[in-house]
């Protein structure tokens, strides 16, 4: 899979390369500044779709403040920390 941002119809889509993390890859879909479809691919499977699930429909910007810079055991970084690592992506694309 490639990062990309591609937007059609007012929605963009990424599908994010994850770093550092045991989850692969990260697929999001926003509609203006609220994300409609997330899906983490690897990972610990319930966090991750418990993640998912609770993203959706709720603005970049509030996902941001709450997830950003969230680290995982000795880890740098998380799943959610990567999540946030693929809306700057979608984000910069605008």
């Amino acid at each position: 899979m490639e990062q990309a941002v591609s937007k059609e119809n007012n929605v963009k889509h990424t599908v994010y390369k994850t770093q550092g993390t045991c989850s692969q890859y990260i697929e999001i879909e926003a509609q203006g500044d609220v994300v409609t479809k997330c899906v983490i691919y690897g990972g610990c499977a319930g966090n991750t779709k418990g993640l998912s699930h609770l993203v959706e429909g709720m603005k970049v910007d509030a996902i941001m403040s709450k997830l950003n810079g969230i680290t995982c055991g000795a880890k740098p970084t998380s799943c959610p920390d990567q999540l946030c690592r693929a809306l700057e992506q979608l984000q910069s694309e605008e």
